[in-house]
């Protein structure tokens, strides 16, 4: 669904209202304004592909919104569900969530309109090579101009194939690696891309519930422990989430909604267990000793503390949204609340997490896996065993001051040096705390400023304006 059925908004309108409220909020000159708005570039492609003795035409498209910084980054999704206007936006959602959280990318999207499950994986790799022939041809990929990574129905198999394509079709390009990001990591990939949006999702939480203040606004109290939490969507962004938050924050995932049902359980539903049956069976149905329901969209409206939608776009609208029970709603997708839905919520005291600064550790950790690829070496090499022989000296240095033996785990763990997934872990949660906290100010200090998606869309387009004056645009 792209459309709130209500009112008739299209995510794309919906999310222009919502840039157009904070480009208000900074009194943004008009023209200024259009410059930043508009999508610079869309790229429109059909392409044949002889699939099982037919012969296929195949729609894709990427659009660039912004390139204000380069390259300009975005996933591409495949699915039967996508047009221009859904890509169109998506790519100004990446323009503002790379500004928000200080990653110098514009922003781009790209999409084909296939269904993944009617498709071997000899015809998807067939597909994605041709896609990635087209983009590189007209200018659509390049390590310094225009960087895909996975979405929804691609992964790290289709970003093998498209940098394996694109070495090919430019094999003088010792960049080569860094055309596209989310690869596998004996590909050039880095540890921790995989999860990073959900792991995002994760920090973000967390950093929420470090100001007390703030969760006492959302009428909640003390930490993420025993908070009741209904997730929507149990792909790639939506199980790393729920996986984290459960195993690590000890909240209850009291219900899992995917496109067959929803399962619920108020003790907390056991998150690796649902998602290894949903793979095994392709649906969350029939999962033993829980209740299911097939009316998985009426499941948003069950009473919990955190409502996550990870799927899909438009899943909040004007038509549920005033039977939302949530106190809180974390957008772990992409614009799952539609315009008039995002008044009706703050109206009624729902607090929002928004997309933008949700979402945002994919991009995050693909921007670390785009400067490992440029810089040619691996983070941590050249610091590890430095770490490791002078963490031995501290705990050597502390035994002999003590007197006393250090338990050998406890070793192990103090004298370990730093590895590459930790930093990306640092580097992400370092990232996803300063963007919450100036949300945090800006919103304190600016009375025009009535939430955080106000907030957060502020601090980019401010952040864009200011790019634009630097380099003397206007």
């Amino acid at each position: 669904m792209t459309i709130d059925e209500t009112s008739g908004v299209t995510f794309q309108h919906s999310v222009d209202l919502m840039v157009k409220r904070a480009m208000d909020a900074l009194d943004l000159d008009p023209g200024t304004a259009r410059a930043i708005h508009g999508c610079g570039s869309v790229l429109k492609v059909q392409f044949p592909v002889k699939i099982r003795g037919t012969v296929e035409v195949i729609t894709g498209w990427r659009a660039v919104h912004s390139t204000h910084r380069l390259p300009s980054k975005g996933g591409i999704r495949y699915t039967p569900h996508v047009n221009q206007s859904e890509v169109e936006a998506l790519a100004a959602l990446m323009t503002y969530k790379c500004a928000l959280v200080d990653v110098p990318f514009g922003g781009s999207k790209g999409a084909l309109l296939i269904d993944p499950s009617q498709y071997t994986r000899d015809e998807m790799q067939l597909i994605t090579r041709r896609f990635t022939l087209e983009l590189a041809r007209k200018g659509f990929l390049n390590p310094a101009t225009n960087v895909p990574a996975p979405d929804m129905g691609t992964g790290q198999r289709e970003m093998a194939w498209m940098v394996d394509t694109y070495k090919h079709l430019h094999p003088e390009d010792i960049n080569y690696l860094a055309c596209v990001t989310g690869k596998p990591v004996h590909q050039g990939g880095i540890r921790g891309r995989t999860e990073a949006t959900g792991r995002g999702v994760q920090f973000a939480l967390q950093e929420f519930f470090r100001h007390a203040d703030d969760v006492e606004r959302a009428g909640l109290s003390g930490g993420l422990d025993g908070k009741r939490v209904a997730i929507q969507g149990l792909g790639n962004v939506g199980y790393h989430a729920a996986k984290f938050l459960s195993e690590e924050d000890r909240v209850k995932v009291i219900a899992i909604i995917e496109r067959g049902g929803v399962l619920i359980d108020d003790n907390g539903l056991p998150v690796e267990e649902v998602y290894r049956h949903m793979v095994e069976h392709k649906s969350v149905a029939g999962f033993p000793g829980v209740k299911f329901d097939s009316n998985g969209a009426g499941a948003l409206e069950l009473d919990c503390d955190i409502l996550i939608p990870a799927a899909m776009e438009n899943q909040i609208t004007s038509a549920n949204a005033g039977r939302i029970k949530a106190k809180m709603v974390v957008e772990a997708a992409n614009g799952p609340v539609t315009f008039e839905a995002d008044e009706i919520l703050r109206h009624r005291g729902v607090t929002i997490l928004p997309d933008v600064f949700v979402n945002s550790g994919g991009v995050i950790v693909s921007y670390f896996e785009w400067i490992r690829n440029l810089s040619h070496i691996r983070f941590g090499r050249l610091q590890r065993r430095h770490d490791e022989v002078r963490n031995n000296q501290y705990t050597a240095l502390l035994e002999q001051l003590t007197g006393e033996q250090i338990p050998a785990e406890t070793k192990r763990w103090l004298n370990r040096g730093v590895d590459e997934i930790d930093l990306v872990r640092s580097g992400l949660d370092d990232t996803m705390r300063n963007a919450y906290q100036e949300m945090r100010e800006i919103l304190a200090t600016n009375d025009k400023v009535i939430d955080l998606r106000t907030a957060a869309f502020t601090i980019a387009i401010r952040k864009i304006s200011y790019n634009y004056l630097d380099v003397g645009v206007y």
